[in-house]
Parts: structure tokens; sequence; C-alpha cells
């Protein structure tokens, strides 16, 4: 009944539409209620949810990244990534990805990725023949890329949802390899989409350009290596890398640029503690929807029930990807990270996963939510961007999606790919 209670309250309120924090937060208050414990404890629980170290890194990543994209940032990325890829066949596709590899090392965010490369490479590729559809798959997929590569908000909260103990640097580079991967698998998919389609390529601008735009790239990619370096190299924690990000995002944007005016400067600071704002809120009364999960043993009535089906761990990784792509669909991705870890996260241990390996294959499997009707954040910005409904892209993004679940069952069953660049660090 207390289970029947959690769930049942919290998927109701969902179905009429109320904000997933305040499900949340309901559905573990009237839980506590039938369980006869003090009511306090729930504000005691979202309380301990949002006091943790670790998420003052979150907010001022938020804030790097938003000074960045105001700053041109991501303009001079897309300039870099075209006099890279731009002569290979779907040319504005494969600039479009490589774009979100670096844009993704700057801000972190998936909705960040789609909203600025999205902004800049969706009329460029109109303009220059390519189908509105295309555009969009490829920046909506692409996008999950900045979930991978450091510095991803979302690491960070899994951190905090596994207990606080694993390595923030360590999921940093766990990260990076299948991030790589998926860019790769996406370029391939966006190659075959168009040479099927007769898609133009762009002229190879020569090494003197390639050059100028590397050099005019540079400021912003040294934050992508000032974040990863410190923090795996440990001259500073991932919170006070997340400082130095600001600070440093500041300096190149008034200083080096000289783009960023101070009516930005004022949107992208309101724009950083409004989205703060939210994300602690989620992630506060998932808290204690976790703490109620944990207090009723569903972690071991989860693994028990998993043993009766099979105790082949490729079959159990099967299923909690299945369970997860499902869930992605309805979740967004923050509070299903704080509340499935608890769940999932003993269950992959009890059948020798590496924490770290499984919380590379949930950020990539709930990255793909984030693409996927109906709670579709990221593609619901990509649509917007692109000015083409939802339906009209879901009948031509099945290949982007192949791209992307073959990269979830690469990560999935070669953990090398999430280990090893851990381990060689170390």
């Amino acid at each position: 009944m207390e289970l029947f209670i959690l769930f049942g309250s919290f998927v109701g309120l969902l179905l009429i539409g109320t904000p997933v924090a305040f499900c949340l937060g309901i559905a573990s208050f009237a839980t506590v209620l039938y369980l006869g414990l003090p009511p306090v404890v729930v504000f005691q629980r979202l309380n301990s949810g949002v006091s943790v170290y670790a998420l003052m890194a979150i907010p001022f990543f938020i804030y790097a990244g938003d000074l960045m994209v105001r700053g041109d940032i991501a303009r001079r990325l897309v300039a870099l990534a075209g006099a890279l890829v731009g002569h290979l066949r779907g040319g504005l596709g494969q600039v479009n990805i490589l774009t979100s590899v670096m844009f993704g090392g700057v801000s972190g965010s998936a909705t960040a990725d789609a909203s600025a490369v999205g902004g800049i490479m969706v009329p460029q590729m109109k303009a220059r023949g390519y189908d509105v559809d295309y555009a969009v798959n490829v920046t909506v997929t692409g996008a999950i890329i900045a979930l991978m590569i450091p510095p991803s908000h979302n690491m960070i909260i899994y951190s905090i949802a596994a207990g606080g103990k694993l390595s923030i640097a360590d999921l940093f580079t766990a990260g990076i390899l299948p991030g790589l991967l998926l860019a790769l698998s996406l370029m391939v998919a966006a190659w075959w989409v168009a040479r099927k389609r007769g898609y133009p390529t762009e002229p190879f601008p020569g090494f003197a350009v390639l050059g100028q735009m590397f050099i005019s790239a540079v400021p912003g990619l040294i934050l992508i290596a000032i974040i990863f370096g410190g923090v795996r190299s440990g001259v500073f924690t991932a919170s006070e890398s997340s400082n130095i990000a600001v600070v440093y995002a500041l300096l190149v944007t008034l200083l080096v640029y000289r783009t960023l005016s101070f009516s930005e400067f004022v949107e992208a600071t309101f724009g950083a503690v409004r989205t703060t704002a939210m994300v602690l809120m989620v992630i506060g009364s998932a808290a204690c929807f976790g703490w109620l999960l944990a207090y009723l043993r569903v972690p071991t009535q989860m693994i028990a029930f998993l043993q009766e089906v099979s105790t082949n761990p490729f079959v159990i990784l099967l299923l909690i990807n299945i369970t997860l792509l499902i869930l992605g669909t309805f979740m967004d991705m923050s509070p299903l990270i704080v509340i499935t870890t608890p769940i999932f996260l003993p269950v992959a241990q009890a059948f020798g996963v590496d924490p770290v390996h499984f919380g590379v294959i949930m950020i990539l499997n709930l990255g793909i939510g984030l693409c996927t009707p109906p709670v579709g954040s990221v593609l619901f910005v990509g649509c917007a961007v692109g000015r083409i409904g939802i339906g009209q892209v879901m009948r031509t993004i099945w290949p982007f999606y192949g791209a992307c679940f073959v990269t979830l069952m690469l990560v999935t069953y070669i953990p090398a790919l999430s280990l090893w660049l851990p381990a060689a660090f170390k």
C-alpha cells in the first residue's frame, strides 16, 4: 500500500500536468503521512538533498555556459567545425555534430547546445538546401553529446545520487570516449542520410583559413582544458572549477571577444538563477522520494525480482536499459537520475557492474529520452528552432535513433569504453 500511494500519487499528478518537483514532493508527503512518520521528515530530506557542496558546481557551470553562448563563442566554434569537416558528404550536418562536441565542452547542457548550435546551424542548413527535418534531427541528437563530456551537470547529479562517494573527475573522464563514439556514430548516420538525399558538400577553405578559425576559437576551447585538466589533476574540485569557468568566461567575452553587453550579462545572470532554482527544487524533492524508496526497501526487492528473472548480467543490463528508455520518454533527466539511481545502481553492482560505468550508461540512456516525445525537452527546443512539427521530425529521425542505440549497446557491453580512460589517468 505504501508503494501504491507513493507511485500512484506521483503518476496521477504527473498525468494532470503538475510540475515534476511538486509531483515528487506531494507523493513523498502523502506516503510519509500514511506511514505515520513526522511530516517534518519531508522537509529535512528536501533540505539535505540540496545541502550538498558538490551541487555548487551546477549553477556556476550553467552561468559560465550562458555567458559563453551570449559571448559569440558558438559562432566561432561553428566556423572552426565548418573548416574541419564541412567538405564531407552532408557537410553542414557534420559541422553541426562536431560543433556540438566542442560546445558541449563549454556548456555541459544538451538544451543549451540545441538552442545555441541549432540557432546558428539550422537557418544555414535551410538556406543551403537541406531539409528542415534533417537539420533538426542532427541538432537534437547531436546535443546529447554535451551530456557525456565535461562539464556535464548530470554527471555531478549522478555522483550525488549515488551517495556522493564517486569521483566527479572519474565520471567526467569516463564520458569522453563514449561521447566521441556517439559523435562518430551520428556522423555516419548523417553521412548516410545525406548521401541518400543527395545533399552537397562544402568546399575545403584551405589550411590558412583553418588556422585562422582555430586561433579565433582558441579562447573558448581553453575553457574545456581548464575545467577538465584542473579537475582531473586535482588542482581544484569540480565546484571550484565552475567558479573559475565563470571568471574565465567573463574575461573572454568582455576583454577578448568584446561581445557581451551589460544587458546580456544581466540576462545571463537572471537566467542562471532561474535555471538553478528549478534544478535544485527538483533535486531536493527527488532526494526525499529516493529516501522513501530506500526506506521501503525498493532496491532490495528489485534485486530479488531481477534475480528471479535472470542471473545473466547481460540480460539484467538490457532490462535496465529498456526500463530507463521507457521512463526517459515521460520524465526529465535530472529527477530520473535522482529517483532511479538508488534503485538500479545497487542492482547493477550486485551483478558486477562498476558504478562509474553504470553512470555513463544511465546518462547516455536518459539523454536519448530528451529527444523523444512526449516530454523530450531537447526535441521541443530543436523543433522550435527549426519551426517544424514534432510529427514531421519523428518520421525521419530513426537513423539517428539507431546510431544512439548502437552506441548505448556498445557502451553497455564494453566497459573498457568507459573505464579505460579513468584508469589511464590514474
